[in-house]
């Protein structure tokens, strides 16, 4: 059996010292390998992503990222590992997984719970985004965007819009474009306090709207667009959503 590569995703050194003990003592049972270790979620999803990892230990609670935004941005990889959850006293958590059966380790992790966890991930249990939805419904700090066999993140706050071009959602930053297969609606609801509909298919960031320009009145739309900050191009504003447009910048 070809080794399982395995990473560990925690802020503290000494859970993840612990760790790879438990991992240690499980090797005769599940032969694996220690692929990688990171601190963070920014940096364990690059890590997961070089090493092409199988199965990923995760703490639920970390800064700036947490586990379960961590799981949902593994969803743009081509091969998504399995996840197994750590938490130290996440009962809510603990309880959804339970009923969805999605793994988890509480702390102090034991060996053979561990081995367990191990196995059903071995065996190909996958999460499933919904489940990921409904433990933690907080939008997310990044967007992530699979790109030439790595991951990128995309911070949410540099977004300055988000357009709809046929199943793909263009990201558009200071710095460049980004593509996304994601639904615009979904993300509205998501972001509903950071974007604004200005048209059917696109959504701009509330933070970077510095206006509004008056032009000529097409078919569907009422003439004007949207001024953006650091960007030249000018955003038209549908007629339906003008009056909510209107309200941003009176």
């Amino acid at each position: 059996m070809t080794p399982l590569r395995v990473v560990i995703v925690d802020d503290e050194e000494p859970a993840r010292s612990r760790l790879r003990e438990l991992l240690e003592d499980c090797r005769g049972e599940l032969p694996h390998s220690i692929a990688g270790e990171a601190a963070n979620g920014v940096e364990g999803l690059q890590i997961v992503a070089a090493a092409e990892a199988e199965i990923v230990l995760v703490d639920i609670h970390m800064p700036e990222m947490s586990g379960i935004e961590f799981a949902r941005h593994l969803e743009v990889l081509e091969r998504p590992p399995a996840v197994i959850f750590v938490t130290a006293h996440d009962r809510y958590a603990v309880e959804a997984f339970e009923v969805n059966a999605v793994d988890y380790l509480t702390k102090p992790v034991r060996a053979v719970r561990l081995l367990t966890a191990l196995k059903k991930a071995a065996n190909g249990a996958r999460l499933a985004r919904g489940v990921l939805e409904s433990i933690d419904p907080a939008p997310r700090r990044y967007f992530s965007v699979a790109e030439r066999g790595r991951m990128t993140l995309v911070r949410v706050s540099d977004v300055i819009y988000l357009r709809a071009e046929l199943k793909y959602v263009t990201l558009r930053t200071r710095a460049g474009e980004h593509l996304v297969e994601e639904s615009l609606t979904q993300l509205e609801q998501e972001f509903r306090g950071v974007f604004v509909r200005i048209h059917r298919n696109c959504l701009v960031a509330r933070r970077w709207i510095r206006g509004v320009e008056r032009g000529a009145e097409t078919e569907g739309e009422v003439g004007w667009s949207v001024v953006l900050e650091g960007l030249d191009e000018r955003l038209p504003v549908s007629r339906r959503l003008w009056a909510q447009v209107k309200s941003l910048v009176s």
